[in-house]
C-alpha cells in the first residue's frame, strides 16, 4: 500500500516560526506507520511577528482582513516548500495562529483563512480544526493526543514543552490529556526585556535560586488544582499567571530558577509513582538542557529525548495526521481528552482547483 502525503502546517503561540512538515502516513492492520519526509521552520519576518503579536487586539474588521492576508500568505510560504521538494501532497492541514482560546465562552479562533491557502497553492486544504469541538461541549484542545495515541504508541507519555507544556497518556482504556502550565511564553516574558530571545540551554535559571515564596504561590494557582478536562491560552497567562510572577521583588536568574522548579514539578505530579513509565518528550523545550535536567530529577520513569527532527516538529506532523482523518470522515478530536459530548471529525475543508 502506497503512502499518502499530507503537508502539515503550525504556527506556535512562541512566535518562533511557521513549521511545515511533508509527512507520510500508511496503514497497516490498524497500526500507523509515518515518515517526516521534509521539514523547515520558517522564521517570520519582523512586520508578521508583529502583526500576530497585535492581532488579539484588533477590531472585527481589521481581524478579518487579517485572517485572509495571513492566509495568502501562508499560501506563499507553501508554494515556496513544495517547489524544493519531489513529492505533491494531497493536502494542507493548518492549524493556524492562535489568536483567541476562551473554549468557556464557546470561543476559539485560528488565524489564517484556508480557503486562502487553498486559493492560492491550488490544494485542498483542512483548517479551523477546533471550533468543531468547542461546538461540542469540548475545550478544543488539546489536539494532538489522537496523533499521539495512533502514532506513538510505545510511549506511556507523549509531553510537549512549547509555549505552554501539554501531555497525553492513556489511563483505563481512554486518552487524557491537557495542558500543564506556561513554559517558553513564561520563559521569554523574563528574558525579552533582557535582550535575549530565550533563556539557552536553561543558563540563566541555572545561576539563580529558587524562590519558596514564589514557587508556594504558582503551584497554588487554581488551574492546578482543577480536574481535566481543562486548557490554557494566552489569556490565563496574562491575567492570572504573570501577575504573579511580575510582582515577586526577585533578579531574572532566581525568577527563572524558580520557573524552572515550578514547570518540572506541575508536569511529574502527573506521573508521580510510574517508575516504569516512559515518557517522550518534544517541543522546543526539549532542547533546554536544565529543564530537562530537572524534570529528569523529578520524575519518576524514563525521560526520552528523540532526535531534532521529531522534537522539533511532531506537533506539525500531527496536524498533519488530523487532516488525513478529516479527509478519511474518520474521529480526529477525542471527547475523553476534551470534554465534548462525543468524538469528532473536525475541520473546514477547502478545495483548491
Amino acid at each position: 500500500m502506497n503512502h499518502t502525503y499530507i503537508l502539515g502546517l503550525m504556527s506556535g503561540t512562541s512566535l518562533d516560526g511557521l513549521d511545515l512538515v511533508l509527512a507520510a502516513f500508511r496503514e497497516d492492520g490498524g497500526r500507523w506507520e509515518w515518515q517526516i519526509r521534509e521539514a523547515v521552520t520558517q522564521p517570520y519576518p519582523q512586520e508578521w511577528t508583529e502583526r500576530l503579536q497585535e492581532a488579539p487586539a484588533l477590531g472585527g474588521e481589521a481581524l478579518m482582513l487579517l485572517h485572509k492576508r495571513y492566509g495568502r500568505y501562508l499560501g506563499g510560504e507553501v508554494r515556496t516548500f513544495l517547489a524544493g521538494v519531489s513529492s505533491t501532497p494531497v493536502l494542507i492541514s493548518s492549524h493556524g495562529h492562535t489568536v483567541y482560546h476562551r473554549p468557556e465562552q464557546g470561543l476559539t479562533f485560528q488565524l489564517g483563512d484556508g480557503n486562502e491557502i487553498a486559493a492560492a497553492t491550488g490544494l485542498p486544504v483542512v483548517w479551523d480544526l477546533r471550533s468543531g469541538d468547542v461546538a461540542l461541549g469540548g475545550q478544543g484542545a488539546p489536539l494532538v493526543p489522537a496523533g499521539d495515541r495512533y502514532l506513538f504508541p510505545e510511549y506511556d507519555y507523549c509531553l510537549n514543552l512549547g509555549g505552554f507544556s501539554n501531555i497525553s497518556y492513556e489511563k483505563e482504556g481512554r486518552r487524557l490529556a491537557f495542558d500543564i502550565s506556561p513554559v517558553n511564553l513564561a520563559m521569554q516574558h523574563i528574558t525579552l526585556p533582557l535582550g535575549m530571545a530565550y533563556d539557552r540551554d536553561g543558563e540563566l535559571g541555572r545561576k539563580g535560586r529558587v524562590n519558596g515564596s514564589l514557587l508556594e504561590a504558582l503551584d497554588a494557582l487554581d488551574y492546578y488544582h482543577t480536574l481535566p478536562p481543562k486548557s490554557l491560552g494566552r489569556e490565563w497567562l496574562e491575567e492570572v499567571f504573570l501577575p504573579v510572577l511580575d510582582n515577586a521583588p526577585l533578579s531574572p536568574e532566581d525568577k527563572l530558577r524558580t520557573l524552572y522548579e515550578h514547570i518540572s514539578r506541575q508536569i511529574c505530579r502527573i506521573t508521580e509513582g510510574d517508575a516504569a513509565g516512559r515518557m517522550l518528550v518534544t517541543g522546543g523545550g526539549a532542547h533546554n538542557r536544565f529543564l530537562i535536567e530537572r524534570i529528569r530529577e523529578n520524575c519518576a520513569g524514563e525521560v526520552i529525548i528523540p532526535d531534532d527532527r521529531l522534537a522539533d516538529y511532531k506537533e506539525a506532523l500531527i496536524f498533519a495526521f488530523l487532516g488525513l482523518l478529516r479527509l478519511q470522515g474518520r474521529p480526529n478530536t477525542l471527547a475523553s481528552v476534551t470534554g465534548a459530548e462525543r468524538d469528532a471529525c473536525s475541520g473546514v475543508m477547502s478545495r483548491g482547483k
